[in-house]
């Protein structure tokens, strides 16, 4: 059975704002810009958010991406230019394909939902994944992302999105 809610979460429904609404009506200068005291710019989360997506997919899918040796390596280097519009384009879509990917996988049936995923990182031999349970930690690791963007927008003038979203 498709889980329905996790589906939903994905694309921001409920008390979770729409990941794709508050990221695409940004111009990629804006999308660049860094707030003062926020350590990254909405370009920087959402590169981030593309680089754990698609490496989870990978995982669901059998293959074996590398690790990163540091967290850093799942940002981009610091100092890294603002991206153009269309870097900035690419990344928006690509961030649209990662999201869609993951609730189509919410959409398997519960024999899919409850295979077992190898573990990709030593610190993960001492647990047991899911296909189910990959794509719950996603949707809560994206949740918290989004959420900085929208207080990056808010600082920098640009919330609500066109696409809506709570301004209260």
């Amino acid at each position: 059975m498709p889980e329905l809610t996790l589906i939903e979460l994905l694309y921001g429904k409920g008390a979770h704002a729409d990941p794709v609404a508050c990221v695409e009506d940004l111009a990629a200068e804006l999308a660049g810009r860094h707030a003062d005291n926020f350590p990254h710019s909405v370009w920087q989360i959402v590169w981030h958010m593309n680089f754990w997506t698609d490496y989870e997919l990978r995982r669901i899918r059998g293959e074996k991406p590398s690790y990163p040796q540091h967290a850093s390596e799942s940002w981009l280097p610091p100092g890294a230019p603002p991206p153009s519009e269309a870097e900035w384009e690419k990344e928006i879509a690509r961030f649209k394909e990662l999201i869609g990917a993951l609730a189509s996988k919410a959409g398997d049936d519960s024999q899919e939902l409850n295979r077992e995923v190898p573990a990709g990182h030593s610190n993960q031999q001492t647990r047991t994944s899911t296909v189910l349970a990959i794509l719950w930690q996603m949707a809560a690791h994206n949740s918290y992302h989004v959420g900085q963007i929208a207080l990056l927008r808010r600082a920098l003038g640009a919330w609500p999105p066109r696409g809506g979203g709570d301004s209260w």
